[in-house]
């Protein structure tokens, strides 16, 4: 062990060798991803907005899904989890062997978005250039922020710092001069730490790890490499590539770039346009009758041409996947009469290709994906026994979007799904977010002017704390504990405000609603989100 006298001058050199390290590259790129990061939004907002001590980040814990509809997997573990042998994908009872103290925490997808929109906003105050490369990581290009180029260190633990003051979870941040070296030094030591991985630090940082560790090797391919004797990154760059070409075609020259360190990619903070637009869902029954499974098939269609038509394209190809009781997995795909987004059509289409694969077993699991995109229709060709009036159900589809826009996804929803005891969702597949629930009070969101008390971060931004209000009843009530969301600067009928999305503890249940920032008349206003908002008025 170095006296404590060399072991700050062997970080000092460390550090400055890092920042050292960017004198002749020619771009500078951050890879953020946050520590685990499920577990660690889940512990943030249990901790720091319903008021508990525990932290899920310290315990036995992990996220998992639910085993009632057969997405038991584990989607994010704690630290010590991990050293117990719980690992991300595994069943939930295979983590429960393994560590049989462990809690569960049921997924909540919609806590996770906002957790995500925060994390991205504050990137977003460091440069423009913030390319979302999933829920929980970005890339930033930090070329040309000024200052930042001769100290990359300093910034990236402003920005990691930042994080974990404002939002209360922590991230790891990679430092380098294109995006996948800077995304394999994020993935160093964690948590909260900030890496560089320089191309001249390829040898001592990269090469030593095992070969599974390089991005773009999965397991399969790792097994592979380890039958041609490759089993660490270093012996993968020195590889022949007409040999890996041989074993893995293009996947090996690409394998065999990277683990030299090259790749030309980009950060594109605007994203590239989508191929295509799919959902998938695994059914909580065995579906063992064709009628339910058509059933199935039309809320994945609702879902799947809602998205292509918010995206303004219709679609030309059609596939439609199942995957069956005992595992085994079948796929159709067909070309559509005419390019569209109407939710009936690609109904229909689904179906017959459904009725095509179909072989009588029980499915678990089923799924419809488009391609061949068109951003305006190239007209329709109708045939001459065809009489469904297109324009009717366009203008149906529109006007249910404009609906589920306004008051939410279930507000309105088709008679078939209706039936008692159904376990069917109507708008099936992907990441269940927030739901604005139907009511039948008044959908108009109110504001009303509220007293707010508020404080300041180190950054002078204005955090509010708690605010009182009298409620129809005149009963004076103060909401104490706010959790802020998110924050943006809006203008309502032209005047300029800030709003900030919240969340807090109201009369035993979690409430969200917004908090509106009036500069210019100096006024707080509240509205309640959702159903069942409560007029407010001043103190």
């Amino acid at each position: 062990m170095f006296p404590l006298e060399i072991r700050t001058f062997v970080r000092y050199n460390r550090v400055e060798e890092g920042n050292k390290g960017l004198e002749r590259a020619k771009k500078l790129i951050f890879h953020i991803d946050v520590n685990s990061a499920f577990l660690s939004w889940e512990a943030a907002y249990r901790i720091h907005h319903l008021g508990e001590h525990a932290d899920l980040r310290r315990e036995l814990s992990a996220v998992g899904g639910d085993t009632s509809k057969r997405r038991g997997i584990i989607l994010a573990k704690s630290v010590p989890a991990k050293e117990y042998g719980v690992k991300t994908g595994q069943t939930i009872l295979e983590a429960k062997e393994r560590c049989p103290g462990l809690l569960l925490v049921p997924p909540d997808y919609g806590l996770y978005e906002r957790c995500s929109k925060a994390f991205l906003e504050i990137l977003s105050r460091h440069t423009p250039d913030v390319e979302p490369y999933s829920i929980d990581e970005a890339y930033l290009d930090m070329t040309k922020v000024e200052g930042v180029r001769q100290k990359p260190w300093k910034a990236a633990e402003a920005i990691r710092q930042e994080i974990r003051e404002e939002l209360g979870f922590t991230v790891n941040i990679g430092i380098s001069e294109n995006k996948l070296l800077a995304k394999m030094a994020s993935d160093f030591r964690k948590p909260d730490r900030v890496h560089t991985l320089w191309k001249k630090e390829i040898p001592e940082k990269l090469w030593q790890l095992h070969v599974g560790r390089l991005f773009f090797v999965g397991p399969a391919t790792e097994r592979k490499l380890l039958q041609l004797g490759i089993r660490t990154i270093g012996e993968l760059a020195g590889s022949d590539r007409s040999l890996l070409k041989a074993h893995l075609k293009k996947h090996g020259e690409l394998i065999w770039a990277f683990a030299n360190g090259m790749d030309v990619s980009v950060v594109q903070s605007d994203p590239p346009r989508q191929k295509g637009y799919g959902n998938s869902t695994t059914i909580a029954f065995d579906v063992t009758d064709a009628s339910t499974a058509r059933l199935a098939i039309l809320g994945l269609a609702e879902t799947v041409a809602g998205r292509l038509r918010a995206a303004s394209v219709r679609a030309e190809v059609l596939t439609v996947t199942v995957r069956y009781f005992d595992f085994r997995f079948a796929s159709r795909q067909g070309k559509l009469d005419n390019p569209t987004n109407i939710t009936i059509e690609l109904h229909r289409r689904a179906c017959r290709l459904f009725e095509q694969l179909w072989d009588g077993s029980s499915i678990r699991h089923l799924g419809i994906h488009t391609e061949r995109l068109w951003d305006s229709s190239p007209g329709r060709q109708l045939t001459l026994f065809d009489s469904t009036d297109y324009e009717k159900l366009e203008r149906l589809d529109g006007a249910v979007d404009q609906i589920r826009r306004r008051y939410g996804s279930d507000a309105v929803r088709r008679a078939s799904f209706l039936q008692k005891g159904l376990r069917l969702d109507h708008m099936a597949g992907g990441l269940p977010g927030e739901k604005k629930p139907a009511d039948e009070g008044n959908f108009r969101r109110k504001q009303e002017e509220v007293a707010c008390s508020v404080w300041f971060t180190s950054t002078g931004k204005m955090m509010p704390q708690y605010l009182k209000y009298r409620t129809e009843e005149g009963i004076l009530e103060t909401i104490s504990g706010i959790r802020i969301l998110s924050c943006e600067k809006k203008h309502y009928c032209g005047i300029p405000a800030a709003e900030y999305r919240c969340s807090a503890l109201f009369r035993g249940e979690q409430r969200l609603f917004r908090l509106y920032y009036y500069p210019e008349q100096g006024k707080w206003k509240l509205s309640w989100e959702g159903s069942g908002e409560r007029t407010v008025s001043n103190e």
